[in-house]
């Protein structure tokens, strides 16, 4: 199994003693190496193979589960949720929304950053099948830690706030959702190498506006949108990684919808030579 690493890669001898300590449930836990399974993880990303990442997640889930590893497991099923919502996979996407909201009451993770981490999945994935009513109170409660715990440059606001906005236009509540696109812009573009994320709220903001205005009465807000993501998209000082083939992939149909074919085959072939390696 290349695509995995083996216990013997990551797993210390077990000690007799621990064996014997009646007292000590952590003796008893096997954990997997969380680090390096999300390393690999990126890698499969990298190369936008999605079907050996849900191998490697599976695999690794499988591992926790039976180690008695919690921690372990609910890293692993945060990233499989997302990585079904990725592929439109809808029963699997909600079931692991749900495996991983249970973790985090179990866990005890409820009011730091990596339990509100939980709710913003799970919330992204209900928005995304259709249900952004279900996922408000859990941007909420994820919004609630993430300002109170992380600094105010954290790019982890930026993308609260961008996908709190896609289920509030969902909700017709645009008004809201456009501040809240701003802020993630504001905030994208101070932070360095993140030109991308501002180029998605930008696209996202047309979105918005064509919803809102239409598109005759909006025509002018959307091309100025467009214009600046597509500045923000070919800057040079953006780094040409596996993240950047990503948001050139989720840009792409935003810029053909409105009629700027040209740049979305570029972004298209951007993309395709990233993830061939050249």
């Amino acid at each position: 199994m290349a695509d995995y690493l083996q216990k013997e890669d990551y797993q210390e001898p077990q000690c007799l003693l621990c064996e014997t300590d009646p007292q000590s449930k952590e003796a008893a836990i096997s954990r997997i190496p969380t680090g390096r399974v999300i390393e690999k993880l990126d890698a499969f990303f990298a190369k936008n193979d999605y079907a050996a990442a849900e191998r490697h997640l599976r695999y690794w889930e499988q591992e926790a589960a039976a180690g008695g590893d919690d921690r372990g497991l609910y890293t692993v099923c945060n990233e499989l949720m997302g990585l079904y919502r990725k592929l439109g996979r809808r029963d699997e996407a909600l079931g692991y929304a749900e495996r991983t909201l249970a973790l985090v009451e179990r866990l005890s993770m409820a009011n730091n950053v990596t339990g509100a981490t939980a709710y913003l999945n799970a919330a992204t994935v209900y928005k995304a099948f259709g249900d952004a009513a279900k996922g408000l109170p859990l941007f909420e409660r994820a919004k609630a830690v993430y300002e109170a715990q992380l600094k105010p440059d954290d790019s982890r606001l930026a993308g609260l706030w961008n996908n709190t906005a896609l289920a509030l236009v969902d909700l017709g509540r645009f008004d809201e959702a456009d501040a809240l696109y701003q802020k993630a812009i504001d905030l994208t573009l101070r932070v360095p190498d993140a030109q991308g994320d501002a180029a998605i709220s930008l696209l996202n903001r047309a979105n918005l506006t064509e919803a809102r205005d239409g598109l005759l009465d909006g025509n002018d807000a959307i091309c100025d949108c467009l214009d600046r993501a597509e500045a923000l998209l070919n800057d040079p000082a953006l780094p040409r990684d596996g993240y950047y083939a990503f948001v050139c992939e989720k840009c792409a149909p935003t810029f053909g919808y409105y009629g700027y074919f040209a740049f979305q085959q570029e972004l298209e072939e951007r993309a395709e030579k990233i993830y061939a390696g050249a």
